[in-house]
């Protein structure tokens, strides 16, 4: 396993080329970046640019990840880019991205299913739509996938699908096993199947033979009337127990990069990353918020409010700071790289206690 980071979330991201940030992430003692689409690496997917960073990457001992984008077709007209790049054929765009990805040895590309939009509860989510049901939008989403399939086959390419805000690691695993795990894995969020009411190990177990992919992050949650609070944390001081979850995906994937998420430097300290007067990110107590769960079951939902109780528990005892106290704290560019750190210090410690050795970081030159 190797230690990176999410590229777009480190701070002061955007001042940087992807060669630049593939030189700071190794000042920093990274292993490796994950960037969120090729576009990152070339808004044009031009060849001598994506081999550049290639070749970068390799220089300094680096792994190098990249994605496709939103692979649900009720959500592809919010990214008109991946249509653009097949000069309005959708189908020919993500080719084109495959293509460019597999000349340059990327393997291994990221893909979600809709983005958090800035709702109200559960109207943030995709998956409560009033205009489309959810199970629309999933088998909608299967049929694309199984249309890229063959393509990726071709390449010699996995596409992981998020454990992002909307989706369940029980629809993931169906989706996998329906287009067939040759093309389709999994990316595994540690803290958004929070926001789906599921524990983070239990997740874990469920997908870790899927799970190809990672983003490794950490978020507390804070009980409210209408529902609960979810506020990123730097790795160890929220709920998503790291040192649990590391051996469950070593056993199943022992080569798999870990890519730290963390806060965006410049946003506010929770999700969704906009306005400290949001109430409840998580509306578990409606109704229609259950109802939209057939999967969950009251073992599961026993053990995610397991989780908030001895979170609360820590922030009584003083161990973590409560919801207001870390809203308001400070979050400069000093901050920043300090949750940076902090996490990544986290995650080595609970590799090291459950005896899983980490690659050296990335060589410094």
């Amino acid at each position: 396993m190797r230690l990176g980071s999410d590229a777009l979330k480190l701070p002061e991201s955007a001042k940087y080329t992807a060669v630049q940030q593939l030189e700071r992430a190794a000042e920093h003692g990274l292993a490796g970046l994950f960037f969120r689409t090729l576009l990152h690496l070339s808004d044009t997917l031009d060849p001598g640019e994506l081999a550049d960073v290639r070749t970068r990457a390799d220089e300094l001992g680096l792994y190098l990840e990249a994605g496709l984008g939103k692979v649900n077709p009720y959500n592809t007209a919010e990214s008109p880019e991946l249509r653009a790049l097949g000069d309005g054929d959708t189908v020919a765009g993500f080719r084109r991205m495959m293509e460019a990805a597999a000349a340059v040895g990327i393997t291994e590309l990221w893909g979600e299913t809709a983005t958090i939009k800035p709702y109200e509860g559960r109207f943030a989510y995709d998956r409560f739509r009033t205009d489309v049901p959810w199970s629309d939008q999933l088998a909608a989403t299967g049929r694309f996938l199984t249309t890229l399939a063959p393509i990726a086959r071709d390449l010699g390419l996995h596409i992981n699908l998020e454990t992002h805000e909307e989706i369940t690691t029980f629809e993931l695993v169906r989706l996998v096993e329906t287009v067939g795990p040759d093309t389709l894995g999994i990316t595994f969020d540690t803290a958004n199947v929070l926001q789906r009411a599921e524990d983070p190990v239990l997740a874990a177990r469920r997908i870790a033979p899927y799970v190809r992919q990672t983003h490794i992050k950490d978020a507390a949650l804070f009980r409210r009337p209408d529902g609960l609070a979810f506020q990123m944390r730097p790795v160890g001081d929220g709920c998503v127990d790291i040192g649990a979850i590391l051996p469950i995906l070593y056993e199943a994937n022992p080569d798999l990069n870990l890519s730290l998420e963390v806060r965006d430097y410049g946003g506010a300290p929770h999700l969704p990353r906009r306005g400290a007067d949001r109430r409840a990110a998580i509306s578990v107590y409606e109704p229609e918020w259950m109802a939209g769960h057939p999967d969950l079951t009251s073992g599961e939902l026993a053990a995610y409010f397991l989780l908030v109780q001895r979170h609360e528990e820590r922030v009584a005892a003083g161990e973590v700071p409560g919801h207001a106290a870390y809203a308001a704290a400070s979050w400069t560019l000093e901050d920043a790289w300090a949750y940076v750190h902090t996490s990544l210090d986290h995650v080595r410690a609970a590799a090291e206690s459950h005896g899983i050795a980490l690659d050296a970081a990335a060589t410094r030159a």
